[in-house]
């Protein structure tokens, strides 16, 4: 039996456990068609044509634990921003976990997509948001017919959220190949604030493959800061789906630091729905091995007088691969919109591997939209300059990677959460630094 066939079947008997009269019924069932035409994306489709799933769908995975395995908080502690007081959501392989959790319902809420899903008191903004700015490609479209588990953040309007809040999603090892399906609903009220950090992290080193969607509402003026952090171990692989509808006068910001994984496929989404939208999307990619990261990009501007930036770094070493495929769309009607997207990578071994395809689709004729790729290996000069000052060769290369990504990192706006990220460069790059942020 295939892997999808076994998702068709999986599906089949989890209807079984749903409510006929929930609010979710007829989209999942339209959502599971859809997987069912379509199936897994290959080679074939165009924005996948540099990054094939065909290895990881061999795996036999459990599409449900079968086995409950408790974690202490001494297995976990550090992956949490212990530094600062946060909001936490903490799912162990895919299920809840309210010891290791702190979330709340005073004036705000912080919790459970189930509970979203079961109780009456949220079936309005459920019926309102779910499932609206998800495009409808297969893989969105599996995540959301077996949705059960995930993060639940509605934040009211003119609300700033005192502390930052940490999704983190762990997989145990309970078996012996897992397949999870996160999905987190975020809406954010008119004129609200709020900052998100997400983390998916496998404690054994067993196969896991994650199919993560996450669905953020900005509505007037409100504003979001998010942050995902994937350094996970060489058995664990991610697709994420993220996407993002701002009204006007919003800013909705995300930092991507990829570090980590098999394959890693990130899929970000922004729909400018608004007048004077601001979108940024920022990331830094530092592999080894055989390591795998697709970055996917899409900002469709609809509205005028709105900007978007994209700066991505990539450091590329031994055979992994690199992909960068960003697209920016701009509507007749968008006009006076500033569009920026810069994409550079250095390759540090000759059988290291960056695919880069930038792509503007301009329909509206007042607009300022410029583009940049660049793909390259260590100035020489500048190593043999930094050599000369009596700096060894591995810490030289060392800072000279820092400084390649500090441009992302300068703009992190959580000061304990830049100090981590920080030192995972300084661990990956192989090098003390020498100096704090």
């Amino acid at each position: 039996m295939s892997f999808k066939d076994k998702l068709l079947s999986s599906y089949i008997a989890l209807e079984d456990y749903l409510e006929f009269d929930s609010p979710l019924h007829d989209v999942r069932n339209n959502a599971i068609k859809i997987f069912e035409e379509k199936g897994f994306p290959t080679k074939k489709d165009e924005e996948w044509k540099y990054t094939s799933l065909n290895s990881l769908l061999k795996t036999d995975y459990s599409v449900y634990s079968n086995k409950e395995r408790n974690v202490e908080l001494q297995d976990v502690r550090k992956y949490f921003l212990n530094e600062i007081d946060t909001y936490k959501l903490v799912f162990i392989d895919g299920v809840y976990s309210s010891f290791l959790s702190e979330t709340t319902h005073d004036t705000l809420d912080v919790c459970l997509m189930s509970a979203a899903l079961n109780k009456k008191k949220y079936k309005p903004v459920i019926e309102a948001y779910f499932n609206k700015a998800a495009k409808s490609d297969s893989l969105t479209a599996l995540n959301t017919a077996f949705t059960k588990e995930g993060a639940y953040i509605h934040i009211p309007a003119h609300k700033e959220v005192e502390k930052p809040i940490e999704i983190l999603n762990f997989s145990t090892g309970n078996e012996a190949a897992m397949f999870l399906q996160p999905r987190n609903l975020i809406v954010v009220g008119e004129n609200a604030h709020v900052q998100i950090i997400e983390r998916h992290q496998s404690l054994s080193t067993n196969e896991v493959l994650t199919n993560s969607v996450t669905e953020i509402f900005a509505e007037k003026r409100a504003y979001v800061d998010y942050y995902k952090i994937q350094n996970d171990v060489e058995s664990a692989s991610l697709i994420d789906n993220t996407y993002i509808s701002q009204q006007r006068d919003t800013v909705c910001r995300v930092h991507t630091f990829s570090f980590g994984g098999k394959l890693v496929r990130n899929n970000l989404n922004y729909f400018q729905n608004g007048e004077n939208c601001d979108s940024t999307l920022k990331g830094i990619t530092i592999l080894k091995g055989k390591q795998h990261v697709d970055h996917n990009t899409l900002v469709h501007h609809i509205s005028p007088n709105c900007e978007s930036h994209q700066d991505y770094k990539g450091l590329f070493a031994d055979s992994s691969v690199g992909v960068f495929n960003g697209k920016i769309i701009v509507e007749k009607d968008a006009q006076k919109i500033d569009a920026y997207q810069q994409n550079d990578n250095i390759l540090i071994d000759d059988n290291a591997t960056i695919n880069a395809k930038p792509q503007l689709e301009i329909f509206a004729d007042d607009v300022k939209c410029s583009h940049g790729c660049t793909i390259g290996q260590f100035d020489e000069e500048a190593l043999f300059y930094l050599r000369s000052r009596g700096i060894g060769m591995k810490e030289a290369r060392g800072l000279m990677m820092y400084a390649f990504a500090n441009t992302v990192l300068e703009s992190v706006k959580i000061p304990e959460l830049k100090v981590r990220i920080n030192k995972l460069i300084a661990n990956k790059i192989g090098v003390s630094l020498g100096f704090e942020l």
